[in-house]
Order: structure tokens, then sequence, then C-alpha cells
């Protein structure tokens, strides 16, 4: 069984910081998700590590929740194998933060853009700063609603010096059934060889209890041919994963994808790109 590397993990720990986003989402709007849960659901299922994937907590929190995880990550048993963790690259406090966590030994780091206005990454202080991100040897992963992936592109063609990993397939609305404008900016941005391509989220976006295999295939199909499996990664999206049947689920239809490519491919989708991205080992 080739072991998955999953690059999404997120972590829910209310003591230590607030989710105001998980409110008015049933499956996310209680309760912890710890570490522990993720083991215990994913033990015999062939991950082999984690990166832990930053939350999306309330802002005055985001600094705190990094510190949080690092210790967690101290714990072999874990399995985090290295953090993402939240930065600002439009406002002053960027400098301080990215040297702290450059200390700190982070594997990278994210700024959630698709509740911000498309001018904010498309600033040239935002920019400036991502491509810091960049000389520093880190990679910077990026989330845009599928209508901003016009803007995705204009900011990624600015950081050509930064590895961008574009979080879940560019969020297609598969419930909608929109496919064909999502197509053609996906592939536009797919020729921009710094960027790379997150093979997570797909089941959360399904009309809630459709997804499967079948429902996400031609999203899956399209990546696949626009990025190949050289600039692909892999993701639980755990515990937003629980929109759509939870994390299980998930990993039984990655299988299922890996099983249709060649060992070198599904290895270097499952984990091998993303310990070249992350610096990470298994």
């Amino acid at each position: 069984m080739i072991k998955l590397l999953d690059t999404h993990q997120h972590l829910v720990y209310r003591d230590a910081a607030s989710y105001s986003w998980c409110k008015d989402i049933p499956p996310l709007a209680e309760d912890n998700f710890t570490v522990e849960d993720y083991k215990k659901l994913t033990e015999g299922l062939g991950i082999g590590g984690t990166l832990f994937m930053e939350t999306g907590v309330d802002d005055p929190d985001y600094q705190s929740e990094a510190k949080h995880v690092q210790v967690l990550s101290k714990n072999p048993s874990n399995g985090i194998k290295g953090l993402i963790v939240s930065i600002r690259p439009e406002d002053d406090t960027f400098n301080s933060w990215l040297e702290e966590t450059l200390d700190m030994g982070v594997s990278g780091y994210r700024r959630i853009l698709h509740v911000m206005p498309d001018e904010t990454s498309l600033a040239q202080t935002f920019i400036n700063n991502v491509n810091k991100i960049g000389k520093a040897g880190k990679p910077f992963d990026i989330c845009y609603l599928p209508t901003q992936l016009t803007v995705a592109y204009d900011f990624a063609k600015s950081c050509d010096e930064t590895n961008l990993v574009l979080n879940h397939c560019g969020v297609p609305s598969i419930a909608a059934g929109e496919i064909d404008q999502w197509s053609k900016d996906i592939k536009k941005l797919s020729e921009l060889p710094n960027v790379t391509c997150k093979l997570s989220g797909l089941m959360a976006y399904c009309t809630p209890g459709t997804s499967s295999q079948e429902t996400i295939q031609p999203y899956v199909d399209h990546v696949l041919e626009c990025f190949g499996p050289s600039r692909m990664v892999w993701g639980s999206d755990w515990p937003v994963v629980n929109l759509g049947k939870g994390i299980q689920e998930w990993i039984a239809v990655t299988r299922n994808i890996l099983s249709s490519l060649s060992d070198d491919e599904a290895s270097a989708i499952a984990n091998g790109n993303a310990q070249k991205i992350y610096k990470v080992n298994l």
C-alpha cells in the first residue's frame, strides 16, 4: 500500500483558538477535531504522516494556533511531519511572523484568499512578501474561489520564484454542475510551472449526500490532464471532508484514483511531490 502524506490536515482545538467560520456548518459547528480523532479514523488506511494546515481561525488566534500545533508535532506518535501556518502578506505583521516561523521550522504558509477581496493578492506588498517566502525556500498554499482563478493566475505569474500550491483543485462548483469556465481557468493556471495542484476538498463541494468517485471524476480527470502526476499533491481536508461522507470515503476514492496510474505516478501524488515541495520525509 502506497503511503499517503496528508498535506491538508486541519485540527480544531476550541480551547486554543476560535473558529467562527464553523458556526453555520453543522458537521463542524461543535466539538474538537483532534490529532487523536484523526489517528483513530485513519488507522490502517496507509497514512504515512501529515502536514497540519492552518484552520482559518479567527484573526487574533492565528499565531497561537501555530504554536499550539507545534507542541503537538513534537510528539512523534502524532505523525505531524510539518506545519503549514497562516500568515498575512498584506500587513505589517508579516516580517516578524515570517522570521519567527522560519525559526520554528515550519514547512509552508497559507493565506485564505476566497474570503478576501480580489485586490488583496494583487497588491504589490502582498506579492513582494510572498516572493520573500519563496526566497526563504518555502511554499505558499493558495485558496481561491473558482470565480477568482483569473486573479490566481495574475498573482501566480507575479510570484514565479515561489512554489504555489492550489488548494482543492481550485474549489470547483461541483454541486452546481459548473465545469466549463473552471476547466478553462485551471488549464491556464497549469501553464505556470510554479503552480502545483492539491487533490483535496472535492467531496465537500458535491451536493450533500452525493459525494462519490463518479461525481468528482470529471474534475479529477481534468486536473490530471492539466497538471500531470508530477505537479499534484494529496490532502484529506479533514474534518471539512465530513461535508461529504468523511475521510474514510475520501481515502478509498483516492486509492481508486491512484490505482489507474503507474506506480511512479501514484507515488508522486501520494507522497513524493509533497516531500519535495514541503521538505519533509515520511
